[in-house]
């Protein structure tokens, strides 16, 4: 049997006729997003002079002027091991080679290993199974559908400046209005007060919150749940770690309940805190069900729900998958992504490398009056901008301008919250302690000039 066809023939022939060409002037790539892209895909534009990044290398950017950045935001924590990472290269270039797309209904070996990698990060005593979704997005569509589905329940809670994901489910479940369209979503989801120690509504302590749990399943729900969300830090609302006995007194709650703990890690996921491959060990809870996504693949498209086998089976008599979720070139991505983290110490790095950077952004919160709340774990941490410090009135205009100017100063980071009044910072995970030098003088002359009045 011939193993190549006329058309491989012709390209391999002429292979640079084959090679697309692109096109780098600044207004060609301006001009054409603004021409094709959707509405829906050119609003999520945050800087006034658009960003346009040509390649990147580790944890550094450079933009089609030859400009450098040191990268801290990961492409929204997607980049997890760094640009252009060797190991996730070639993994990525053997695969491709090979074969391109095996859908589920097929077998093949690289999404088998990866969800046998993955199960083993998970804690002995239970059995975990993985279903590959494309996205963070559609996991929690997934999990939401498996925890209704393994209960028979239709009740799901979820916490208050949590975020999801944009699709009808995960936006369902997603508690900031930024993000909510107006349009009717899936009914049965009940929001409870988000244990937030800074702007939480109970101000510090955990107890109020939890009390808050009872009173939804007592008041909003049948009395029994399907589950309840958890973001153990959450992401775009602000870098918001929950506190010391929130999740272990939740855990308990929801079971009384009869419902599922699920976690959400899409975020906080493969080593970002620095305390261990999920956020949620920090705090010694087993949940039930675990979204995963974003770092997963350091860039290529690649979600999946990590679940105990009795709860997945709850799927087995009816059809569900997602067209590209076990792909076996972004599962060969993912599977470099675990060897690297594990063999070159980026857990641990994380944890003295965000150490680091975290002091120093606590230097700025005693430095300028601005800077409200410094918090975060590992390589997960925010700067909150408030007015006053007494009423903690948001400073989302002052935000926006202190988020322009640190990219004149050579930083990507990240305006989030509620209010926009966060700069959120998550560099990748090979970040060195060499940079945070840099990152210091960065972020300070942001401030210096924001309360000088300069605009970038």
């Amino acid at each position: 049997m011939k193993t190549t066809t006329r058309i491989t023939n012709r390209i391999e022939a002429d292979p640079d006729h084959f090679t697309l060409p692109v096109d780098w002037n600044t207004d060609a790539i301006v001009g054409r997003r603004e021409r094709f892209y959707a509405a829906s895909q050119r609003a999520f534009v945050p800087y006034k002079t658009p960003l346009i990044f040509q390649r990147g290398q580790d944890q550094y950017l450079w933009d089609e002027q030859g400009n450098q950045y040191l990268d801290c935001l990961s492409q929204n924590l997607c980049v997890s091991i760094g640009y252009n990472n060797p190991a996730v290269t070639r993994a990525v270039q053997a695969q491709a080679a090979q074969i391109q797309h095996c859908t589920t209904m097929f077998f093949h070996p690289v999404p088998a290993h990866l969800a046998e990698e993955l199960a083993a990060k998970f804690p002995e005593g239970e059995e975990w199974v993985v279903h590959f979704t494309n996205s963070g997005a559609e996991a929690i569509d997934f999990a939401l559908l498996l925890a209704r589905s393994h209960t028979r329940t239709g009740d799901v809670l979820s916490l208050t400046n949590s975020y999801h994901g944009p699709t009808l489910g995960a936006q369902s479940v997603t508690g900031i209005s930024n993000f909510r369209h107006p349009v009717p979503l899936l009914g049965g989801i009940q929001f409870v007060p988000n244990p937030d120690q800074y702007r939480g509504i109970h101000g510090e302590g955990v107890e109020p919150y939890l009390d808050d749990i009872d009173r939804a399943i007592h008041y909003g729900t049948s009395g029994r749940i399907a589950g309840m969300f958890f973001e153990p830090v959450q992401g775009y609302g602000g870098i918001v770690p929950a506190p010391d006995g929130y999740l272990e007194g939740a855990f308990e709650r929801v079971r009384a309940a009869g419902g599922l703990c699920i976690v959400d890690e899409v975020q906080s996921g493969f080593g970002r805190t620095g305390e261990g491959y999920w956020a949620y060990e920090h705090d010694g809870v087993v949940p039930d069900i675990v979204v995963l996504a974003k770092g997963i693949g350091n860039g290529y498209p690649l979600g999946a729900v990590v679940a105990k086998r009795d709860i997945a089976e709850a799927m087995a008599d009816k059809f569900y998958f997602n067209t590209y979720g076990a792909n076996p070139v972004s599962c060969s991505a993912g599977r470099a992504v675990l060897r690297v983290i594990d063999e070159c110490g980026l857990i641990d790095n994380a944890r003295t490398v965000g150490a680091a950077m975290l002091q120093v952004l606590k230097d700025m919160e005693r430095k300028y009056d601005l800077v409200g709340n410094v918090r975060g774990r590992g390589l997960m941490m925010a700067a909150e901008l408030v007015k006053d410090s007494a009423t903690k009135e948001p400073a989302p205009d002052e935000m926006h301008q202190l988020f322009q100017l640190t990219r004149k100063h050579g930083l990507v980071a990240s305006k989030s919250g509620a209010y926009r009044n966060v700069l959120r910072i998550c560099p990748p995970l090979c970040i060195q302690m060499e940079d945070v030098a840099f990152f210091e003088q960065a972020i300070d002359a942001s401030f210096a000039d924001l309360y000088a009045g300069v605009t970038a």
